[in-house]
């Protein structure tokens, strides 16, 4: 079963890879130290331009911005209290405490071999779970690929938290933009409206650029930074080799923080947030000197640093094998998967699993590369990137923007339709409308409407055929349990807090 990935190995690590990986990494840090900038819409960005890369080279930049994405955040966290990503704002309680008492550079230190620690566990969960579990899919037909399909789409709607009507709504609105197009059977056009150019249905990487760069580029310009500098003057940064001793009491966080990480990113719509929150809490009450936290504590540091690392390549375990992305991030990268002609699912491991094992070599890598890229002599250089003018900053993005989505088709249609979806993108923001559930909505409208046509076909029109095997049973059992049980919790916790009234 593991065979495959050993023998991928040798690609990996040819230089063109290991390049992209590296230049994927810094650029992740980059983007992750600016405040308003996230991942997620640096991938978007990346994607177009990844066209004429070979697939091996693309993924590796995407691996590698993923991973230093979220290591960069905690810059930000630590000298300004502010957030560089959402998921480093639990790193904010304690490593802001730290740089006002000069010792910015350890926690800075702190949060580069916790984000490795939990990068590199994340990768190992990825390359032992993923290939038993795509076995076990490969012999799903297509009623079960349908019901995996509106397992994922319910799954994303009802545990993202939340509205549940708004995340409906926008599940609703990307499986409309996926039917957009000609008929896949009959050829008869759908949602058109007359032009030529929507014949082949909605380019993926128009609506995630649209919805995912644009409008934090329009927050970017809105909100300039408000900083004072001072905690980034002075970070008593030492060489990384030296403040490692002073860590060695951190094991048991490390350790426990990356299975809280692993196991939120493979539950579809959770994220980093929620995993570095719930690790920092963990750790927290096992401390043996809680009142110290909050205060400058260097574990509660390493707790949020190491959880929201450990949910990088797990959340693509579910992607990659079901096509169900545990994140935002996974999302973009399914897209980045589909315009390689990647389709995740079972059929990417036994068709293409040079790339699919690659991958993971790669988060395993990108996670390794951080303690040295990121140690005290970069540490201090990423630090200055919080003075850059934000307005060309995002000038600078909005301009790869649209070159990157021009350069498709080489047609201003697709960047008129992208500035239309980053407005839509923009009032569903202002409005709390989640963007995951229109990405998966797009990919997984498509495949499921595909595979319940197909089924229905072999059933000869009888839609009895999507309930006539276990395993199809077992879906639809998950399904409905995923739909009824935030109600039925809801339910139970207005109930305890009426008798606790009484």
């Amino acid at each position: 079963m593991y065979t495959d990935l050993i023998q991928s190995l040798p690609n990996v690590i040819a230089w063109t890879n290991l390049a992209a990986l590296v230049i994927g990494v810094l650029a992740g840090i980059v983007v992750g130290a600016m405040p308003g900038l996230s991942a997620t819409m640096a991938i978007s960005v990346l994607v177009p331009f990844t066209f004429g890369l070979e697939p091996l080279v693309a993924l590796g930049l995407m691996a590698g911005i993923y991973n230093g994405a979220m290591y960069g955040g905690a810059i930000p966290a630590v000298l300004l209290r502010i957030p560089g990503t959402p998921a480093a704002v639990a790193t904010t309680f304690d490593g802001y405490p730290l740089a006002q008492r000069g010792e910015g550079g350890y926690a800075l230190q702190v949060a580069v071999v916790s984000s490795a620690i939990g990068g590199v566990a994340s990768a190992f969960a990825l390359m032992l779970l993923a290939p038993p579990l795509s076995r076990v899919t490969l012999l799903f037909g297509p009623a079960e690929v349908f019901w995996v399909a509106v397992f994922g789409l319910c799954s994303i709607i009802f545990l993202l938290g939340g509205n549940i009507v708004k995340g409906l709504i926008s599940a609703c609105f990307g499986v409309f933009v996926s039917v957009i197009g000609s008929d896949p059977i009959f050829g008869n056009d759908r949602f058109t409206f007359d032009q030529l150019e929507l014949l082949d249905g909605i380019h993926i990487v128009i609506l995630l650029v649209g919805l995912y760069a644009l409008p934090p580029v329009i927050d970017l310009l809105e909100s300039p930074l408000k900083t004072d500098g001072g905690a980034s003057e002075h970070l008593g940064t030492q060489p990384i080799w030296r403040t490692l001793p002073r860590m060695k009491g951190y094991w048991k966080t490390w350790l426990r923080s990356s299975l809280i990480g692993i196991w939120i990113g493979i539950l579809p719509g959770a994220g980093g947030s929620m995993a570095a929150f719930m690790s920092y809490n963990e750790a927290r009450r096992a401390s043996k000197n809680p009142e110290e936290w909050g205060k400058g504590e260097g574990e509660g540091v390493a707790a949020s640093e190491t959880a929201n690392n450990a949910d990088t390549a797990s959340a693509l375990i579910p992607a990659l094998t079901l096509g169900i992305p545990g994140t935002a991030v996974a999302a973009i990268m399914l897209g980045g998967l589909l315009i390689h002609g990647l389709q995740p699912g079972p059929m990417l491991f036994r068709n293409n699993p040079d790339i699919v094992f690659g991958f993971m070599w790669q988060f395993l890598f990108g996670a390794i590369l951080l303690v040295f890229l990121g140690g005290s002599l970069a540490t201090n250089s990423f630090a200055k990137l919080l003075k850059l003018p934000r307005p060309l900053l995002g000038s600078v993005i909005i301009i790869l923007m649209l070159i990157g989505v021009y350069s498709i088709h080489g047609r201003m249609f697709d960047v008129y339709l992208m500035l239309g979806f980053g407005a839509i993108g923009y009032v569903m923001d202002k409005l709390k409308f989640p963007l995951p559930p229109v990405v998966l909505g797009l990919i997984l409208g498509g495949f499921a409407e595909e595979n319940l046509r197909l089924a229905l076909r072999i059933g000869r029109g009888d839609w009895a055929v999507l309930f006539q095997n276990t395993t199809s049973l077992i879906l639809v059992a998950l399904t409905l349990a995923v739909i009824t049980g935030p109600m039925i919790k809801k339910r139970l916790l207005k109930a305890k807090a009426s008798n606790g009234k009484a």
